[in-house]
């Protein structure tokens, strides 16, 4: 088992990260402010998701190999960003809907969809398994037992910590509904602000190296 100071800190740095703003974060407030906080909710669900699979894969090693292999990891680096800059279009497109603009007309994403878009949104983000192959290592000591046990352990209370966070931004973000709908202006800010953001990252990661 990993000691308590030394899990008090990975807190910490857990929660500076999933804090940080990120494609995670933005594809969970536009859904819990577009469809309600129920798809918010669901679509955390595969954000979780997304997590416990990425923390499997450093666990049992493969995501080393992956990131070894430059043809693999080109692969996976080139599929999220493509995703990304997907995302920044569909917010700027001719009659795109606005993010923040409660849905009215009661079409909304089934389940499914939000649940696969947002495990999706997770896992083809190579920076997450870079963060967890060069991160969980500073925590992990062959003193404190099983490497394997450690490495899920601190992937267990990363993914609780995420799923709080998330979970918190989920409930209020619906509520910022309100003030959009009456201020038509910062609607448009919103929209381009939000796919320079996701194009920022898109071209972050397009530029990124494996470790």
């Amino acid at each position: 088992m990993i000691p308590l100071h030394d899990l008090l800190f990975f807190v910490l740095a857990a929660l500076i990260l999933v804090i940080s703003p990120g494609p995670n974060m933005i594809y969970l407030i536009s859904k819990s402010i577009t469809q309600g906080k129920k798809s918010g909710l669901i679509s955390l669900a595969g954000v979780v998701c997304g997590f416990l699979f990425h923390i499997v894969m450093v666990s049992f090693g493969l995501t080393a190999v992956l990131l070894a292999v430059p043809v693999a990891y080109t692969i996976l680096k080139t599929l999220g960003t493509v995703y990304l800059l997907y995302l920044a279009y569909q917010a700027i497109k001719p009659k795109s809907k606005n993010i923040f603009e409660v849905d009215s007309t009661g079409r909304h994403d089934g389940p499914k969809k939000l649940f696969t878009i947002g495990f999706l949104t997770n896992v083809l983000n190579p920076k997450v398994a870079i963060f967890y192959l060069s991160f969980f290592p500073q925590f992990i000591r062959p003193e404190y037992g099983s490497v394997l046990t450690q490495s899920l352990e601190l992937g267990v209370v990363q993914t609780f910590i995420s799923f709080s966070v998330n979970f918190i931004i989920v409930l209020t973000a619906a509520k910022v509904a309100v003030f959009f709908a009456g201020n038509p202006f910062w609607v448009k800010v919103q929209k381009w602000f939000m796919a320079s953001v996701l194009t920022f990252l898109a071209v972050k990661m397009a530029f990124s190296k494996a470790k």
